[in-house]
């Protein structure tokens, strides 16, 4: 059992029936009054954010959790198949829990996230930037730029639809940030 003097980012809590990773906090002391933490706290479950204030002194549930090396394998009826990078176990994860599941590509790097007491998988992260091949896009036309971010679609070899920029073709290999989707550059 911790306290509000525990507060960090990232700390996992478990608060109101569900696990919360603190994003964000600020310890704020009145002129007239107890000082609180106001705090923004991510549910691992579903990705909500809440935001929530502790009076100071406020006991915390802490749950340890630990970050473990991944590689994606394959896809399946039953979810997707991870292979842990030190021991080869594997481990099946349900597309619910990666943050981005249709620019997963055979061999991709992953963490996941484990709940350390039960063991259960709590969310699949991918790297920031993935580098894909763009397998599909439409060709940009010379002068067909209304303003200096004109930007297509485009497929990539995962099968996911990206926005880039009129210059990307077909066979282009570009990075792509997994959190919004957005076009990074080109990858030689």
């Amino acid at each position: 059992m911790a306290d509000t003097s525990d507060i960090r980012n990232g700390l996992t809590i478990d608060f109101k029936d569900g696990l919360y990773q603190i994003v964000q906090f600020q310890h704020v002391k009145p002129g007239k009054g107890g000082a609180f933490i106001r705090t923004k706290l991510k549910n691992l479950e579903n990705g909500k954010v809440i935001e929530n204030t502790f009076q100071s002194g406020a006991k915390l549930n802490v749950v340890r959790i630990e970050r473990r090396p991944y590689q994606f394998l394959y896809k399946e009826e039953s979810g997707y198949i991870f292979m842990h990078k030190e021991t080869y176990d594997q481990v099946t994860i349900e597309e619910k829990l990666i943050n981005a599941p249709d620019l997963l590509k055979e061999g991709q790097d992953a963490e996941i996230v484990f709940h350390a007491e039960t063991e259960t998988p709590l969310v699949a992260e991918l790297p920031a930037y993935v580098d894909l091949e763009v397998t599909y896009t439409e060709p940009g036309l010379k002068g067909d730029t209304a303003s200096s971010t004109a930007l297509k679609d485009a497929t990539v070899e995962t099968g996911a639809v990206v926005k880039v920029p009129l210059f990307i073709e077909i066979g282009d290999k570009i990075r792509i940030d997994t959190r919004d989707y957005s076009y990074g550059e080109r990858v030689k």
